[in-house]
């Protein structure tokens, strides 16, 4: 078992795993924070109208779901950011 990279707490992989349930694709083992530190958002992908996943430390809430954003990478070779109109390095 990990501790959450944020708080230090144990990471309840359960109830983890349930939270991140609308994140189409993604495990516990896709993320290093605990359900308390994680942040997901139902119905906000553009794209899919799936579930994000809000980065710590984020206050906009991201236009993409990671796997709409790999999907665009994968399809375009370039990084859209979490949100439309923004790029990351």
């Amino acid at each position: 078992m990990k501790p959450c990279q944020r708080c230090q707490a144990v990471i309840d992989e359960y109830t983890l795993d349930k939270q991140l349930e609308p994140l189409r694709d993604l495990t516990v083992d896709d993320f290093n924070v605990c359900a308390d530190c994680a942040t997901i958002v139902a119905d906000a992908c553009v794209k899919c109208g799936g579930a994000v996943y809000v980065p710590r430390g984020e206050s906009v809430t991201p236009d993409y779901c990671p796997a709409c954003r790999s999907d665009l990478i994968d399809q375009t070779g370039h990084d859209p950011g979490w949100n439309r109109g923004s790029t990351s390095a």
